[in-house]
């Protein structure tokens, strides 16, 4: 540079000098932000949805030209892959904290959750969750972990209420995917029916990449049971309804946030109709800005929500307020922020009690007609 500046005047010096320092000063500070969920495997179709509600909001952010201590700040969205696999969910933790993410948001599984929350805890990061269901997530004692919907100590007994009350269950029959989130779903569905009233026939296990459920279910089927609770995600949990139709089972089957998208209809065709499914949040169509998300999702990605869009869009712009608040974008400083969390979105008000947990949580119930997800109830909890 000092041998451009001496061939210059020094008035044309001076004005380069002078460009060169203000572009510098006014350059963007460059901050990531993690995500992972699964973008490949059974679950990919949830895990994407995942992703595109967080970079949707990241470009909404992005084109309103943050600052934050004076500096402008560019988000970048820092995606990674967690294959819905626990250790390949603590590999790309450690990968985001080497990249040098200043929060992530991740996973909507809690097989992936849970394990990864000690690498961010360990590391000073927050971590928001916008599916983990698990209640272990956030009973580990990290102060780095919070989510942004309920956990199946409520969507479990919820659903046992809607057995037991209004579908008049006497007995049941239980099966998981022997995952963090289907075993722990169903373990709380079974205390939640047990409690009730209701007699648990039977809890079997199966696997989150079964394929054929027919030997479990004629099992069951000799059970006669009155509802069939499944613990898992709708890639397994759409041929299990698919199969216990084929197989002349009738008794209703109830599963949680997992199964409740808007893929499962094409996973288990007519046999939807028998399902009534759980979300732990509140229903898009009551969402406070459901309906103008919405558009916004289908006019970027030409395709509809599954269900996890609007929790991950809302996280991003939680760390976002926390940051503001901060006037920060060091870690330890978002960190501090985070309990105090007072944010009003797409899902609603968001605040966190003591273990990174909502406050006010809510637990929507649904059921399909002609595969079309229509809500039933939503319950405060």
């Amino acid at each position: 540079m000092d041998a451009v500046l001496r061939k210059l005047s020094p008035m044309s010096a001076a004005t380069l000098l002078f460009a060169t320092m203000a572009s510098t000063a006014s350059a963007d500070q460059v901050v990531k932000i993690g995500h992972f969920a699964p973008l490949t495997g059974m679950s990919a179709h949830v895990g994407k949805d995942d992703e595109n509600g967080a970079r949707l909001a990241i470009k909404e952010i992005n084109a309103k030209h943050l600052v934050i201590d004076g500096q402008k700040v560019t988000l970048e969205l820092d995606g990674q892959d967690d294959a819905a696999d626990p250790k390949t969910g603590t590999v790309v933790a450690q990968k985001m904290v080497d990249d040098g993410v200043v929060a992530v948001v991740g996973s909507d599984m809690s097989s992936t959750s849970i394990p990864a929350a000690k690498i961010f805890s360990d590391a000073g990061i927050v971590q928001i969750s916008p599916g983990a269901t698990n209640p272990d997530y956030t009973l580990l004692g990290y102060k780095t972990a919070f989510r942004v919907v309920g956990t199946d100590a409520q969507q479990g007994p919820a659903l046992a209420n809607y057995a037991v009350k209004v579908l008049k269950a006497r007995t049941v029959a239980i099966v998981d995917d022997s995952t963090s989130y289907g075993q722990g779903l169903a373990s709380q569905f079974e205390k939640g029916a047990k409690a009730q009233g209701a007699t648990v026939l039977s809890h079997e296990a199966t696997s989150d990449k079964a394929v054929d459920f027919r030997s479990i279910l004629t099992r069951i089927k000799g059970e006669h049971p009155d509802v069939i609770m499944y613990g898992g995600e709708d890639a397994t949990g759409g041929p299990f309804a698919k199969q216990a139709a084929q197989l002349g089972i009738r008794a209703r089957i109830l599963a949680g946030d997992g199964v409740c998208t808007e893929s499962l209809a094409q996973l288990a065709g007519t046999a939807t109709d028998n399902v009534v499914c759980s979300e732990a949040g509140m229903a898009l169509s009551k969402m406070p800005g459901g309906a103008a998300f919405v558009e916004k999702y289908k006019t970027r990605f030409a395709q509809p929500i599954q269900i996890y869009a609007p929790y991950a869009y809302d996280s991003v712009y939680i760390i976002v307020d926390a940051m503001k608040r901060a006037n920060s974008t060091n870690p330890a400083k978002i960190l501090a922020a985070m309990p105090s969390t007072h944010y009003k979105g797409v899902i609603g008000e968001t605040a966190f009690d003591s273990k990174g947990d909502l406050q006010h949580g809510v637990i929507s119930l649904f059921y399909y007609k002609k595969g079309e997800k229509t809500l039933i109830d939503v319950m405060q909890m």
